[in-house]
Order: C-alpha cells, then sequence, then structure tokens
C-alpha cells in the first residue's frame, strides 16, 4: 500500500529590493484585488515606497508555475511603534493558506528586527475573513480608518472665512517649511501625519497627481501667518474621483470655523474641475473630524483596520 507524500511548499522570495519585473507583478496583484474588493489594498505610503525605492522588506509567493499570487510589504523602520506591514492575495487564490502564510513570515522577520516581536498589519477593507486570520494569529484590532465619501453634484453649505483669513495657492519654493512646521503642530498626536519630513513632502510634491492650486493654504491678512491648509487630491481611473487629502488648523487658530470653511473651499476647487465625487479618511476616534463630515453631507463607504501583534 502506497501513500501520497504532499510537495513541500513553495519557498516564500524575500528580498530588499524589487526587480522591474516584480514591480509590474505587484502592481498588476494589487489591481486585481482592488478591482475584485473595491478597495485598494496597498495604501500610498507603501505604493511610494514601491515607485521610489523606499527600505523594506518584500515578500513574494508564487504558484507552481511562477504566478505571483501574493505580496507582502514590511516596513522595519520605525523605532517608535515597531514594523509594520501590508500584504495582497490574488482573489482567485484566496482560502488557500496564502495570507496566512504571509502573515506568518511576516511576523518572523518583525521578530528578527524587534525585539518585542511587534508587528502592525493594515487590512484594507475590513474584511471578516481579514478579521479571523488576524484573531487565530493573535493579533488584536488597534485602529480603525474609516473612508467617508461625498457627492460633488449636490450643494454645499455655506462656510465663509473669517474676515481676517485670505486663501491662496500653495508655493512650491517658498510654502515648504511653514507647512511642514504646522503640519507637526497640527497632527503632533497622529502616528503617521505629524511625522512627515521634508522627504516625504518632496516625494508626494514630484506625484502626477499634485497640483499646487489645489493645495488651498489659509493665511491671516495682515502677518501672512499660515493658519491652516486644505491639500486636494485627484485620482484618476474611468471615473475620477477627488479626496480631501490633508486639512489642518493651527491649534492656536480653533474654534474660528476654519476646518469647516477649508474643507468646503476644497471641495468648491473639485467640482469646478469637473469632479461628481469626492472620499475622505479619517480616524474612528477623531469624533470632532467624524462630526464635521456627517454635517458636511459624507456618509461611510468603508473602514480601514490596523491590527497589532505583539
Amino acid at each position: 500500500m502506497t501513500s501520497a507524500i504532499s510537495p513541500e511548499p513553495i519557498p516564500v522570495e524575500r528580498t530588499e529590493r524589487l526587480s522591474a519585473d516584480d514591480l509590474a507583478e505587484v502592481t498588476a496583484l494589487a489591481r486585481a484585488a482592488s478591482d475584485a474588493d473595491g478597495a485598494d489594498p496597498l495604501s500610498e505610503a507603501v505604493l511610494l515606497s514601491l515607485r521610489h525605492g523606499g527600505a523594506a522588506r518584500h515578500l513574494l509567493l508564487r504558484d507552481g508555475d511562477g504566478t505571483l499570487v501574493g505580496y507582502a510589504h514590511i516596513d522595519l523602520g520605525d523605532e517608535v511603534d515597531g514594523p509594520w506591514s501590508e500584504l495582497v492575495v490574488h482573489p482567485a487564490h484566496r482560502r488557500r493558506g496564502v495570507g496566512r502564510r504571509l502573515v506568518t513570515e511576516a511576523l518572523a522577520e518583525a521578530r528578527q528586527a524587534d525585539p518585542r516581536g511587534r508587528l502592525r498589519i493594515w487590512a484594507h477593507g475590513d474584511h471578516p475573513s481579514a478579521g479571523a486570520l488576524a484573531v487565530d494569529l493573535g493579533f488584536a484590532r488597534s485602529r480603525v480608518l474609516f473612508q467617508f465619501r461625498r457627492p460633488l453634484t449636490q450643494p454645499l453649505p455655506d462656510r465663509p472665512l473669517p474676515e481676517h483669513v485670505a486663501l491662496r495657492a500653495f508655493e512650491p519654493g517658498r510654502d515648504e517649511a511653514a507647512w511642514l512646521a504646522l503640519n507637526a503642530r497640527v497632527f503632533a498626536s497622529h502616528p503617521e501625519q505629524g511625522r512627515w519630513s521634508e522627504e516625504d513632502l518632496r516625494l508626494r510634491m514630484a506625484e502626477p497627481w499634485f497640483d499646487p492650486a489645489g493645495f488651498l493654504l489659509a493665511v491671516e491678512r495682515a502677518t501672512g501667518r499660515l493658519l491652516g491648509f486644505h491639500w486636494t487630491k485627484v485620482h484618476d481611473g474611468a471615473e475620477p474621483i477627488g479626496e480631501v487629502y490633508v486639512v489642518g488648523v493651527d491649534p492656536d487658530a480653533h474654534g474660528q470655523g476654519l476646518g469647516g470653511a477649508l474643507t468646503v473651499a476644497g471641495l468648491r476647487h473639485l467640482r469646478e474641475r469637473g469632479l461628481r465625487r469626492v472620499m475622505l479618511y479619517v480616524d474612528e476616534c477623531n469624533v470632532a473630524a467624524v462630526r464635521l463630515y456627517h454635517r458636511l453631507g459624507f456618509a461611510h463607504w468603508a473602514a480601514h483596520v490596523l491590527y497589532r501583534h505583539g
């Protein structure tokens, strides 16, 4: 009597630099998952790292014929909060253990880099299968990022700027330092936004979507001091969609209605560009911002969940 012997699993490829072919495969894999799920599996931070060669570990999992079926991106550079990761599995290869294997391998990478064995993983779309896998592997749900959307075809509320405040466009070569300083003040407690460096800003200004005309600054008329900003973004596609990319108000200028006025000014700009809808991301715990966006006509569209291990 003979018994079948299960073949050895295909090894996970590990690399710190993707080839041009690898990058094309990862991009195609992410696009397939996005089309199937209605949510991008990789964040802007990961996509920028992929395009510009940022420091990261890459895990690639292929099937028997060499087709890429799973990818994990691991950033080991955060000494404060520890490593973080994002991963994507091809829709046609789900429920076959690919996601579990990638997470297990990512945990092994994190343990080598972090004495506490910490790892944070973003699950874009809040799928039940991701939640079940997280529980099985000892992860805890630690943060939720909402995506809200709003049609721009509906009337916008009237939110005028205070009389002592003027609105102008961001000027490259002039406003970078002042904006970075204000951004750091506004988002001092934010786990990502408040840590932006000159390089983070430069990379985004070099992106094809960057448009200074859509980067609105609120300045004090008497002094020219920067009080707030609304940076908009446009996502190209079959049906382009605008984004409230970042809105911030100097803590010393709170209580003047600047947040609402800047948001509406950016929405008007996007509508004038011919866009029919707009989205934004906001932390579930940012109750004041969630209330503001609801008052401005936004509704819940999706959620993205950060799971934490260790």
